[in-house]
């Protein structure tokens, strides 16, 4: 089975404000070539808050200069992580029309460049607390579906929930507009079990995140924590995974980003043909 891997953006340049990830402005547009260098075939997309309007992805210049970088270089935009609705997180805040406008104009930037899933962080700032937040969330992404409803892109939830939990609360969501992101790392972190969530939610699954964790810790290289590769492949393989599997790892501490990529590209080798 054939896996494609692409890369977190961000992650191939210079860290920003000391922050694991952040919308590259400075350095999206080299992106493209580093990636094609590295033999990825995709980039997924970021997303702030901070200066959201002015991201690339929101206009139309920006969007023509994504699509001729996309064919020059090979690199697919498949997936976009809305990190802003992490920050401002639309299903907590009172006053959220605004951002609830933005969430409208990310999915027709989407539309216009052929992505197909937006991930929606329900972990850190984002984490669904009690009754009041779900609910809150279930009503607008009822009233987003119509949004939805003559695109191809799907709302797909990264969440701390537990298996069982995450089972019950993506099956009150249609499921022809909303999935799961799983992230093999942030479930190491917690302690979650990877064949416990495949067999819970996997055909749920639309997109994956490459890290790995220790155990109620931080980030680091692949093969360093508690994320059980093995069993993510056996997995993926048993669900027929066809989607994108994006490295969201470690930074390099000497900004050497890329050869920070080719070491844990070089590390999944093993798990490929098991």
């Amino acid at each position: 089975m054939n896996f494609s891997y692409g890369v977190m953006q961000g992650r191939l340049s210079k860290i920003i404000e000391n922050k694991i990830q952040a919308f590259p402005e400075k350095y999206w547009k080299s992106e493209f070539s580093k990636a094609n260098k590295l033999g990825l075939k995709s980039i997924e997309w970021t997303l702030d808050y901070k200066n959201l309007k002015n991201n690339p992805i929101l206009s139309k210049n920006g969007q023509l200069k994504i699509k001729k970088l996309s064919k020059k270089y090979s690199i697919k935009i498949n997936s976009l992580t809305g990190d802003c609705f992490m920050q401002k997180p639309f299903w907590k805040i009172k006053n959220n029309k605004e951002l609830i406008q933005d969430l409208k104009k990310i999915i027709d930037g989407c539309r216009v460049l052929g992505i197909k899933f937006i991930v929606i962080p329900l972990v850190d700032k984002g984490s669904i607390k009690n009754y009041k937040n779900k609910n809150n969330l279930i009503k607008i992404c009822n009233k987003i579906k119509k949004y939805l409803h003559n695109s191809k892109i799907k709302l797909i939830f990264e969440s701390d929930y537990s298996p069982k939990k995450l089972k019950y609360f993506i099956k009150q969501f249609d499921q022809n507009f909303f999935g799961i992101n799983y992230d093999v790392g942030n479930s190491a972190g917690l302690n979650y079990d990877v064949d416990d969530e495949f067999k819970s939610y996997g055909k749920y699954i639309f997109n994956v995140h490459i890290k790995d964790r220790v155990k109620n810790g931080k980030t680091i290289r692949l093969g360093k924590g508690n994320a059980n590769f093995s069993k993510l492949f056996n997995n993926l393989r048993k669900i027929r995974y066809k989607g994108n599997l994006i490295l969201q790892t470690a930074r390099s501490k000497n900004n050497q980003h890329m050869n920070e990529i080719k070491i844990n590209l070089k590390y999944l080798e093993q798990f490929h043909n098991v």
